[in-house]
């Protein structure tokens, strides 16, 4: 990984140090108690050919290890494939530029230190310093720590003149401290990895992948399945029936027209009771003349009921105020228990649903299970949430559109924001927001985490444990009962 490099480095003039060795990029104040435990961070990450996720990890436990005062000013970066990893603290600031634009960061908006996977093409980083000046074109960077304001690395252009195999620390002012590149332990050459790969366990070439894999999840489908008659929408089902006058639906062969469609008053509704008193009727005998209460004032016109199309509960129930819950389509158990339709059993009594017999209605969905974190707090899924170090300031929160939920971390491997837990209908999907060392999920079932990809929602299963940095846990549940 660090031998990608950023292409040609120039340093800012300034008063800080800055710092480039083995693909990866380091300015902090010079005055700073933490600068020489981050320049060893600089010098080890880069000896054992870790790459800019591993730095940044690094940088956050040496800035967590030195919190009794102010944030350290300081800012690292290193290439991750072909985006960058990047971390700020104190008044530094970065700034990585790509086709679509340009990402600022700034330690001064976090309570702590800001961190960030930035996906590629990147074509220039820029770490600064308060007061850094703006480069020389004619100087260029190879390697060490010398006084400095800041860095640029531009990775569209490559350097053309080879590094120095042993520069002299005479060449560097005698005030820098220099480390010499040569001595720097270089990586193999980069693999590339499987599109999970497993946690915890050395890269390896292309090819089949080896060990226990992930079981699929099934996903259960809103269409029945082949040995059930696929659903026929309201207006072509027969005539209303209870389930004892009616055991089995009845569908007409194809050569035959379907019955003409009932009109609109004739249409069963949950509000009415069925005309008559369970026999046919029979038209009133001319004889008998008009019945005995036609003198007292008749009830109000009613008109069609407005839930001819979704067949469901009573009006009554429909209107009531549920709040900011939102409504999704779902079905009734023998029970009343509203449940997601694609789902063989009963959420809440455990009984199975008949999907033959069910009809789909609008209704306010239900809390889909909880979050367990594994120091014992319960986010409860009704809404969505935004998990991070500092998720307060997040723009999710200020928003409106999720729940904060500060998760921290000793090891400072938590990002201020990092994941997004997002309910899409009976779905809990999670969505890492390019968070520096990343999400992992472990499927029910499966020994194995896998690493989600940034940016894009992930669908779990109940049951399923999710690993937020490297220390910290949390668990899906789903039982409502």
């Amino acid at each position: 990984m660090t031998g990608q490099g950023f292409g040609v480095v120039r340093p800012l003039p300034g008063n800080g140090l800055v710092a480039y060795a083995g693909g990866l990029l380091l300015v902090c104040d010079a005055g700073e108690a933490a600068a020489d435990d981050l320049l060893d961070a600089l010098r080890e990450t880069a000896a054992s050919g870790g790459d800019g996720r591993a730095l940044a990890r690094r940088a956050a436990q040496v800035l967590a290890a030195n919190m009794a005062g102010d944030p350290a000013t300081c800012a690292v970066a290193g290439r991750v494939g072909e985006g960058v990893a990047v971390l700020v603290s104190g008044s530094a600031a970065a700034t990585i530029g790509t086709p679509g634009g340009e990402t600022r960061l700034a330690g001064s908006d976090s309570l702590t230190w800001a961190d960030r996977l930035v996906t590629g093409p990147v074509e220039r980083v820029e770490l600064s310093l308060p007061g850094a000046g703006t480069p020389h074109p004619a100087v260029r960077f190879d390697g060490g720590v010398v006084h400095g304001g800041g860095l640029v690395g531009d990775l569209t252009e490559q350097s053309s003149a080879p590094a120095p195999s042993r520069p002299l620390t005479s060449e560097m002012p005698a005030t820098a401290f220099h480390l010499e590149a040569d001595l720097v332990q270089q990586p193999p050459a980069p693999v590339e990895r499987p599109p999970y790969p497993l946690a915890d366990q050395p890269p390896v070439v292309p090819g089949p992948p080896s060990g226990p894999q992930p079981a699929p999840v099934e996903q259960p489908s809103y269409l029945p399945s082949q040995d059930q008659p696929p659903y026929v929408p309201p207006q072509d089902q027969p005539p209303y029936h209870t389930p004892q006058e009616q055991p089995a639906p009845f569908f007409p062969p194809p050569q035959e027209q379907p019955p003409p469609l009932p009109e609109p008053q004739q249409f069963p509704s949950y509000d009415e009771p069925p005309p008559g008193n369970g026999v046919a009727d029979q038209p009133m005998p001319q004889h008998l003349g008009p019945p005995d209460h036609f003198d007292q004032p008749a009830p109000p016109l009613l008109g069609p009921p407005d839930h001819f199309d979704h067949p469901g509960p009573p009006p009554q129930e429909q209107q009531q105020d549920h709040g900011d819950r939102p409504l999704v389509y779902g079905v009734d158990c023998k029970n009343d228990h509203f449940n997601d339709p694609r789902s063989p059993y009963c959420a809440v009594c455990g009984i199975a649903l008949v999907q033959r017999t069910l009809v789909p209605y609008k209704g306010p969905r239900p809390s889909l299970g909880v979050l367990i974190l594994d120091d014992g707090t319960a986010l409860p899924l009704e809404s969505d949430y935004l998990l991070g170090r500092d998720p307060e300031r997040a723009p999710e929160v200020a928003g409106g559109t999720a729940r904060p939920a500060k998760v921290t971390s000793p090891d400072g491997s938590v990002s201020r924001r990092h994941l997004r837990v997002a309910l899409d209908g009976w779905d809990v999907n999670l969505v890492d927001l390019g968070s520096v060392n990343g999400t992992q999920i472990q499927p029910p079932g499966d020994p194995n985490f896998y690493d989600i990809p940034p940016n894009e929602p992930v669908t779990i299963a109940p049951g399923t444990t999710v690993r937020v940095g490297v220390s910290r846990t949390l668990r899906f549940e789903a039982h409502r009962g």
